[in-house]
């Protein structure tokens, strides 16, 4: 059979597996928590040793390899991981008072090459898999020490490399996964996906009425600025992506979340500020302003009083918003600047 990770299989895909190879189906669980615990296949003792070298013939047993970390002054964590195929990508770690969080790549590259990210600009490799990005949660998060700390709370965010609803199967796999209560048991109320308004998967995402909270990628107030920004607005109109929005809400009860980059000279004027405000009343919204960060192309950020021109005529429209303090901007961690590359 084709191998595919460990950390891809549900409980029941391990109990067929299990009652394939002749052994007793009540292992799968005892296999499955421990897994989940960040145990690696080789040091399963509760298993016997011939099952154990089994499970590491016919799948990936090995979490991914850290082949490079980063601490920043602020003190987020970025980890540069080794997939099984040697491909790399990028996951971060970033603490606050309620607990940690942490960012998972859901692609090797991007095919949405967004005009102020490094994820796209050397071009899409191929999807992770569920196991895949859920193994980055493992290796990052110390899982064993979070259970145990009742006052910590962990979270996850999809906005790492990637655009999670250009892998969708495996994205929606891992949401379950992480949230089985056999695992992880993270709430998915403790998870966000950031997507760059692939409309018609957001439709689908509602469907599943999942709890996850949906953030989009807006960045601009207009199709004429997004599309300068983001190819994906050539598919996908401005008017699309807030219906889309307004379903998710229908169908979920959850608020929508859109992300909006301050870009210097294209998208931060007080006139941008009102236009934005009509595009996202009416509904329950809320703006995260985030200044644009490095990525070493020919796009600046605003000075911090256009920002917050931006913000008050944005808050004087009755629009929910906030600035999202950036983390890891000084290795490179922060919004838009993972790419994977060693």
């Amino acid at each position: 059979m084709n191998k595919q990770s460990i950390y891809d299989l549900t409980i029941d895909e391990l109990k067929s597996y299990l009652l394939s190879c002749g052994e007793p189906k009540y292992r799968a669980q005892q296999i499955f928590s421990l897994l989940h615990k960040g145990v690696v296949v080789k040091d399963l003792t509760n298993i016997p040793k011939p099952l154990r070298e089994k499970l590491e013939q016919d799948f990936y047993a090995e979490l991914p390899k850290i082949v490079g970390e980063q601490v920043a002054t602020d003190g987020t964590k970025k980890f540069l991981l080794e997939l099984h195929d040697g491909l790399t990508i990028e996951c971060v770690l970033l603490q606050a008072e309620y607990g940690q969080t942490v960012c998972v790549s859901t692609q090797v590259g991007c095919k949405m090459r967004c005009a102020f990210c490094l994820s796209g600009r050397n071009g899409f490799v191929r999807n992770l898999s569920a196991g895949e990005i859920l193994a980055q949660i493992f290796v990052a998060a110390g899982v064993i020490e979070k259970k145990s700390n009742k006052e910590s709370t962990l979270r996850v965010v999809l906005m790492g490399s990637g655009e999670p609803l250009d892998n969708f199967d495996n994205v929606w796999k891992f949401v379950r996964l992480v949230n089985d209560k056999e695992g992880i048991n993270i709430s998915t109320r403790n998870i966000s996906l950031s997507t760059v308004g692939l409309a018609s998967k957001i439709r689908e995402f509602a469907d599943l009425q999942s709890g996850v909270n949906l953030c989009i990628s807006l960045h601009a107030p207009n199709d004429e600025i997004r599309r300068k920004i983001m190819p994906v607005a050539k598919k996908y109109p401005i008017g699309e992506l807030m219906d889309s929005a307004k379903y998710f809400f229908q169908k979920t009860g959850r608020r929508v979340i859109f992300e909006y980059c301050l870009i210097e000279n294209m998208n931060c004027s007080v006139d941008n500020a009102r236009e934005l405000a009509k595009l996202v009343k009416g509904f329950p919204t809320h703006v995260n302003l985030i200044l644009l960060n490095s990525t070493g192309g020919n796009m600046n950020p605003p000075s911090r009083a256009t920002a917050m021109k931006f913000m008050d005529a944005l808050i004087k429209e009755g629009v929910s918003c906030t600035f999202r303090k950036s983390k890891g901007d000084d290795i490179m961690a922060a919004c838009g600047q993972l790419k994977g590359q060693n």
